[in-house]
C-alpha cells in the first residue's frame, strides 16, 4: 500500500463557495442590540426611546449606552423635547446609518455565501 505524502508547505486550496478573503463586519453594528436598533429604526421615520425599549426588552441603561454608541458613530440622530411637561426622546436613523446597515448586510451575505438563500 503506497504511503500518502502531505505537503505542509504549500498553501491550502480554498474551500468551495467560501470567499477567499473574509469581509469585514462593522463592529459598531455587529453588537446584537445595536443591530436590532438599526433594524427597527430602518423601518420607521422616528422612534421614541420607550418604543425601542419595549421592542428590544433592553434595560434603560443598556439601551441608552448602545444608542449613544450609534449616535457617536453618526448612525442615529437624537432629539430631546418635552411633551405636556414629560420628557420625550426621539431617534432617527441617518443616511450614514442606512448606508452602514446596507454595507453590513451585504458583507454578511458575502460571508455566508451559498449557506443562505436570498
Amino acid at each position: 500500500m503506497p504511503e500518502r505524502v502531505v505537503d505542509f508547505l504549500s498553501e491550502p486550496e480554498p474551500a468551495p463557495d467560501l470567499p477567499t478573503e473574509l469581509p469585514e463586519l462593522n463592529p459598531v453594528i455587529h453588537g446584537k442590540l445595536r443591530l436590532a436598533l438599526l433594524s427597527l429604526l430602518s423601518t420607521v421615520d422616528e422612534a421614541e426611546f420607550t418604543w425601542l425599549r419595549t421592542k428590544t426588552s433592553a434595560t434603560d441603561g443598556n439601551l441608552g449606552a448602545q444608542l449613544l454608541k450609534l449616535e457617536e458613530a453618526g448612525y442615529v440622530q437624537v432629539e430631546k423635547k418635552f411633551v405636556l411637561r414629560k420628557p420625550q426622546t426621539l431617534y432617527r436613523m441617518t443616511h450614514a446609518g442606512r448606508q452602514a446597515l446596507t454595507e453590513y448586510v451585504q458583507a454578511l451575505k458575502r460571508l455566508l455565501g451559498s449557506a443562505i438563500n436570498v
